[in-house]
């Protein structure tokens, strides 16, 4: 397929956020207390390695098949755990939650990025690839979202 100059140039901006996001995710998985937020953090960058690979796919001119499934993977291994509400939370649970908060944030950002994006594509097929990339983006905002609230991180 052949890409306008704009939608070439939101492809590799799309690809640069992405290739960010997974070098993000690597080193947050790495800097997590929690094994579960450490958990967490290696399946998100694991979906942001397969958005960057769509998204190198795209500009190299094929239209990937996207599965109609959405990726609604729930994290929820700590579901029965409740927040310690009026404790001061320990440096590690604060370090911790400093990463969710910066992951939340570029999910955001990501988010946004997509959603211009797609208005600004004439295929058909570009626009359904690239609004399944973005609620993946918004999927993974609310596993971490859900994530920081089991664990009274988020008010």
């Amino acid at each position: 397929m052949m890409w306008t100059q704009k939608e070439a140039s939101l492809l590799e901006d799309l690809k640069s956020q992405e290739k960010l996001c997974v070098e993000k995710y690597g080193k947050y998985a790495q800097q997590a207390m929690d094994p579960q937020l450490k958990q967490l953090f290696t399946q998100i960058q694991q979906h942001e390695q397969q958005h960057e690979q769509t998204v190198t796919q795209m500009l190299n001119g094929t239209m990937p098949q996207m599965n109609q499934q959405s990726g609604q993977q729930q994290n929820q291994q700590n579901a029965g755990a409740q927040p310690a509400y009026g404790m001061q939370p320990s440096p590690e649970k604060q370090a911790d939650a400093f990463l969710c908060q910066d992951a939340l944030g570029t999910e955001k950002h990501v988010s946004s990025v997509y959603d211009v994006s797609i208005f600004e594509f004439r295929s058909p097929q570009a626009r359904d690839v690239l609004n399944h990339l973005q609620k993946e983006e918004q999927e993974h905002g609310e596993m971490i979202y859900a994530y920081m609230a089991r664990n009274g991180m988020y008010e």
